[in-house]
C-alpha cells in the first residue's frame, strides 16, 4: 500500500467539515487533517515504503495542535508502531480490504494554544486577539505571539481554537470556490473552442 492508496481508503471516512492535505504543524507537516466545527483530527499515514523514523519528533507536534491525532499504517509498522505512541493515539492498518481500527484515538488532553494559533498566519491570530480587547498583540512578531499564547491565562483555549477551526474552514471553503470558478473558466473556453468554425485551405493546382 502506498501513500494514495491508503488517502484513498480514509477519505471516505472524513464525514462532516473538510479536510485539509498537508497541513504545516509545528516543525512537520500532517497529512491529512479533519476539521469540523467541534474538533481537529489529524492524521499521519505510513505506506510500504515509509518509515517510522520521524514519528519521534511527529508526534509531539500533533499532540500539541490537534484533538485527535491517529497512524494509518500498513500491517508491517504495527508491532514496532504501537510501542511508540501513547494509547490515547488512534492506530488504523490499511490493506486491500480497507481499513482495520486497531484502536479508535482517545481525546488529546495535552493541546497547547501556542501550536493551535501555529496553525494559522499571524494576522490570524492578531484579529482574533484583537477581538479579545488585547490591542498591544499588534506590533508584535509571530514569535512574540506565540511566546504570549504560552503564559497568558486571558485568552481560553476553547475560544482560540474554536477561532483557528473556523479560519481554516473559511479558507478551504474559499479555495474551494475559487477552484470551481476556475474550473467553470476552463470548460466555458473549451465550449467555445469547439463551437469555431474550421476553416479548410484550398488545394493549391
Amino acid at each position: 500500500m502506498n501513500d494514495p492508496e491508503i488517502r484513498a481508503l480514509l477519505y471516505p471516512l472524513l464525514q462532516g467539515g473538510l479536510y485539509v492535505d498537508e497541513l504545516p504543524t509545528g516543525t512537520t507537516r500532517a497529512d491529512v487533517v479533519h476539521i469540523t466545527e467541534h474538533f481537529m483530527h489529524g492524521y499521519e499515514l505510513k505506506g510500504d515504503a515509509d518509515t517510522l523514523q520521524r514519528v519521534a519528533k511527529q508526534l509531539p507536534c500533533y499532540s500539541k495542535a490537534y484533538d485527535f491525532v491517529t497512524f494509518v499504517i500498513t500491517e508491517k509498522h504495527l508491532p514496532k508502531l504501537l510501542p511508540l505512541v501513547p494509547e490515547w493515539v488512534g492506530v488504523l492498518v490499511a490493506s486491500a480490504e480497507g481499513l482495520r481500527e486497531v484502536r479508535p484515538a482517545g481525546y488529546n488532553a495535552t493541546v497547547e494554544r501556542p501550536a493551535v494559533a501555529g496553525l494559522l498566519r499571524v494576522e490570524e491570530i492578531k484579529q482574533f486577539l484583537l477581538a479579545q480587547g488585547l490591542p498591544g498583540v499588534s506590533t508584535l512578531r509571530r514569535r512574540e505571539i506565540l511566546n504570549f499564547l504560552r503564559t497568558t491565562r486571558l485568552v481560553l483555549l476553547s475560544d482560540l481554537a474554536r477561532h483557528v477551526r473556523e479560519r481554516l474552514m473559511g479558507r478551504m471553503e474559499e479555495r474551494l470556490a475559487i477552484r470551481a470558478e476556475r474550473k467553470a473558466e476552463r470548460a466555458q473556453r473549451g465550449a467555445r473552442k469547439r463551437r469555431r468554425p474550421t476553416h479548410t485551405r484550398r488545394k493549391q493546382r
